[in-house]
C-alpha cells in the first residue's frame, strides 16, 4: 500500500490535526476479513444503517457494543451437541467480529435481525453549539 505523506496538512491547517490522524491510522490498519459481508446505506441526511449477513446466526449469539466513537459487532456460535457430517457446506458457521469507527456525534439507535440480516441503525445528533449559524453583519 502506498504511504502518503501528511505533514503539509498539519502546517496548512489549523484544527484538522485529528482527521489527518484518522487518515494516517485507516492507512496501517491491516485489511478486515470479508465475513460476513455488510452495507453502508444512508436513510437520510443524518441517519445511517449497516445491514450484516449472518445467516445461521440467532441474536443470542450476537453481540453489538458502542463505546467511545467505535462499534464492535460479534458473532460466536453455540456449541452444537449433534456432531453432523455434512457432504457440502457452502453456509459459513464461523465465529466473527467486526469493528466500524464511528464520527463524532454518532450514535447507534437500535438493532434488529430480519430474514438472515442485521440491521444496526445510526443517527448523527449534532450539538446546537457546533451547528452552522448565520452571523449577522454591523455597520
Amino acid at each position: 500500500m502506498r504511504n502518503f505523506d501528511l505533514t503539509p496538512l498539519y502546517r496548512s491547517a489549523i484544527g484538522f490535526d485529528r482527521l489527518a490522524n484518522m487518515i494516517d491510522t485507516a492507512n496501517r490498519n491491516e485489511q478486515q476479513p470479508a465475513f460476513p459481508p455488510y452495507n453502508i446505506e444512508l436513510l437520510g441526511e443524518n441517519e445511517y444503517r449497516i445491514t450484516m449477513a449472518i445467516a445461521g446466526f440467532s441474536k443470542e449469539e450476537l453481540d453489538i457494543q458502542s463505546e467511545s466513537g467505535s462499534l464492535t459487532i460479534k458473532g460466536a456460535k453455540a456449541a452444537d451437541e449433534a456432531e453432523r457430517t455434512y457432504l457440502y457446506q457452502g453456509i459459513a458457521g464461523r465465529n466473527f467480529e467486526r469493528r466500524f469507527q464511528l464520527a463524532d456525534h454518532v450514535k447507534v439507535v437500535k438493532a434488529s435481525v430480519e430474514n438472515g440480516l442485521l440491521h444496526v441503525d445510526l443517527v448523527r445528533e449534532v450539538p446546537e453549539a457546533m451547528k452552522a449559524r448565520q452571523i449577522p453583519i454591523e455597520s
